[in-house]
C-alpha cells in the first residue's frame, strides 16, 4: 500500500509565525512580512502565515509519522508562548520541556538538515562504490556476468557496474523513496532531543528592537567570533537559538534564566537568523527600520551567491 501523504508540509510552525504577524489591511487577517535574502530588493507582498515556512514534500514518504511527532511537541508550543509573554516560562515544567522540544523541533525539521542529510549519503555512496571495485573486483565481474552476460574489462565498465549495485540496494532503494530520511529525522529528533535535556533555557528580550525569525529559525551559534560562527554540530556549539516572538528568543545554556540583551546582540542575532535562513526571513507588517536592516544586511551577505543549501536553483517561485 502506498503510505499516505501531506504534500504541503510547515518546517516554521505557524505557531510561532503568528507571533510576528499582525492585522492586514481591508480585513485581509493576520499577515506577516516576508523579505528574500536570495533577492533582497525584491519586495513581496504581505502573506498569511500559511503560505509561509514550508516546503513541497519535506518528508517524501509516510508524512503522516513524522507529522504526528511534530504535533506532539507543536500540541504544547501556545500555552508555553504564553507563559513566556507573561514572564512566567518557568513556572510549570511542562512549559520548559515545551519550550525546549520547539527548540529541538525546528533544529531538526530544516532545510539545512535535509540537505546536510542529502549531501553525506551521496558521499557515502560515492565511497562504497569506490570500495566494492577496489576490495571485489572479481566477485564484481562475476556478478556482471550473472545480470548481464558481459565481461566486464576496462575500469570503467567495473565502475559503472558497482554504481548499478549500489543503485539496487535496500538502503538505496529506501533513500530514493525518502522511506530512510523519514526514519532517520525521526531518530535524529528524538536523539537530539535527549541531548538538549541536559541543557537550560534562557528567556532572551531586547533592551530594544525586535528580532525577526528566518524559515531555518532554529540554529547553532558559537560566540566567541565576530561575526558569530553558526550552524556547526551541535556538540560543537555554545548555544541553540530561536526566535519565538518578536521580544523573546529562546536559548540552550547553562541555567534556566530570563534575561535583557543589548540592541548590539541583537542585531547580532537577527544577522544569524538572515545568514542561516534558506530563501526567507518574517517579521510583523509595519517593522520599517527591521524590514531596511534586514535587506541591507542580506544585500552584503548574498552578493552574488547561493543559498548555501542549494545544490543548484538559484531561482525560486513562491513562498
Amino acid at each position: 500500500m502506498k503510505a499516505p501523504q501531506v504534500r504541503r508540509q510547515h518546517l516554521v510552525s505557524q505557531v510561532l509565525l503568528k507571533q510576528f504577524t499582525a492585522a492586514g489591511p481591508d480585513s485581509s487577517g493576520l499577515q506577516l512580512r516576508p523579505v528574500d535574502v536570495c533577492n533582497p530588493e525584491r519586495r513581496n507582498k504581505l502573506a498569511s502565515t500559511r503560505t509561509c515556512g514550508w516546503a513541497d514534500t519535506f518528508v517524501a514518504f509516510d508524512s503522516v509519522s513524522a507529522e504526528k511527532l511534530w504535533d506532539s511537541v507543536e500540541r504544547g508550543a501556545h500555552a508555553a508562548i504564553e507563559a513566556v509573554r507573561g514572564g512566567t516560562p518557568f513556572a510549570d515544567p511542562l512549559h520548559v520541556r515545551a519550550l525546549r522540544d520547539l527548540i529541538v523541533l525546528h533544529y531538526v525539521r530544516s532545510h539545512r538538515t535535509r540537505d546536510v542529510y542529502t549531501n553525506a549519503f551521496e558521499t557515502v555512496r560515492v565511497k562504497v562504490r569506490s570500495q566494492v571495485v577496489e576490495r571485489f573486483p572479481e566477485p564484481v565481474r562475476r556478478e556482471a556476468l550473472r545480470q548481464t552476460g558481459l565481461h566486464l574489462a576496462g575500469e570503467g565498465a567495473l565502475n559503472a557496474f558497482a554504481e548499478r549495485l549500489v543503485e539496487q540496494s535496500e538502503v538505496t532503494q529506501a533513500f530514493g523513496t525518502g522511506a530512510l530520511f523519514r526514519t532517520s529525522i525521526e531518530s535524529m529528533f528524538n536523539r537530539v532531543r535527549a541531548t538538549s535535556s541536559n541543557w537550560k533555557l534562557e528567556v532572551l528580550t531586547p533592551e530594544n528592537g525586535q528580532f525577526l525569525i528566518g524559515d531555518n529559525p532554529a540554529v547553532t551559534v558559537r560566540t566567541d567570533t565576530r561575526p558569530w560562527s553558526y550552524n556547526m554540530a551541535i556538540g560543537n556549539a555554545h548555544s541553540l537559538v530561536l526566535p519565538i516572538t518578536p521580544r523573546h528568543l529562546l536559548a540552550l545554556g547553562r541555567n534556566n534564566i530570563v534575561s535583557t540583551v543589548p540592541r548590539p546582540l541583537m542585531d547580532q542575532i537577527n544577522i544569524v537568523q538572515i545568514r542561516a535562513a534558506d530563501r526567507y526571513v518574517y517579521m510583523r507588517p509595519r517593522s520599517t527600520k527591521l524590514e531596511a536592516f534586514a535587506r541591507e544586511s542580506a544585500k552584503r551577505w548574498r552578493a552574488g551567491r547561493l543559498s548555501p543549501y542549494r545544490r543548484a536553483e538559484s531561482e525560486r517561485g513562491g513562498l
